[in-house]
């Protein structure tokens, strides 16, 4: 395919912040993808670059963040030439590839979802992304029908559901007066705890405990954007651990 124009839109949902979700490229060195990295959305576009250098089309652009939210998030991208406008839930981002050229060649399949192992070392670091996607259009053919009708050839590579599985954690929301009690474990020499967290505030008591029998206590605290562990234990003679990250 060697196109001037190209509409690509579609809705995606996940909870994971790195992710292919869609890719394509050419034998000229053509190429364009669209994945998640840290939970930004990133666009990596070249149109073509030629062999002395003077040439160079790579583009990248990134929007977004905190995309891994498990809500749905919507992107529509449209390319006239050089001329990029990069939507995501409702803001645009407008800019202008690098290079001379202006079509986008490429002789591959396109991807979505994940990107086919090339033997670059592009396509060996970059994970595929785990999540769900609906309303998939490109250039005007709904990808998403025509994948569930079994229209593309070839088609599904792996197990894929044409329905979405809805995560089992539940989140839990705190004010700042309100936190969550559970009776602890006592005559247990372990003292295990793991959670995920998302706040907006540099600074907060996210985990306490007392121990048994008045041995100490462990304390895990957000100070000035850094996550703190602090453990008290009273009856030894370094009597205090703090960990900082």
């Amino acid at each position: 395919m060697k196109t001037l124009k190209d509409v690509i839109s579609l809705k995606f949902k996940t909870s994971e912040s790195e992710g292919v979700i869609f890719h394509g490229e050419g034998q000229q060195g053509d190429y364009i993808t669209l994945e998640l990295k840290k939970a930004k959305l990133v666009l990596n576009l070249n149109l073509g670059s030629n062999q002395l250098g003077s040439i160079y089309g790579h583009t990248s652009v990134m929007t977004g963040s905190l995309l891994d939210d498990h809500h749905w998030h919507s992107i529509v991208i449209e390319r006239h030439g050089r001329n990029i406008n990069l939507t995501l839930d409702r803001h645009m981002q407008h800019f202008r590839t690098n290079g001379e050229f202006d079509y986008l060649d490429l002789d591959y399949e396109i991807t979505f979802g994940g990107m086919p192992f090339s033997g670059k070392p592009s396509s060996n670091s970059r994970k595929n992304f785990k999540g769900c996607m609906e309303s998939i259009n490109y250039n005007g053919n709904n990808i998403t029908d025509l994948a569930k009708r079994k229209k593309l050839e070839p088609s599904n590579v792996g197990n894929l559901s044409f329905s979405c599985v809805e995560p089992h954690t539940v989140p839990v929301f705190f004010n700042a007066t309100s936190y969550l009690e559970v009776p602890g474990r006592p005559s247990q020499d372990l003292f295990s705890v793991s959670f995920l967290f998302r706040t907006w505030n540099p600074n907060g008591l996210l985990v306490f405990s007392n121990f048994a029998d008045d041995l100490g206590n462990v304390e895990i605290d957000i100070n000035e954007g850094k996550v703190s562990v602090h453990i008290n234990v009273t009856q030894v003679k370094k009597n205090r651990i703090d960990i900082s990250s």
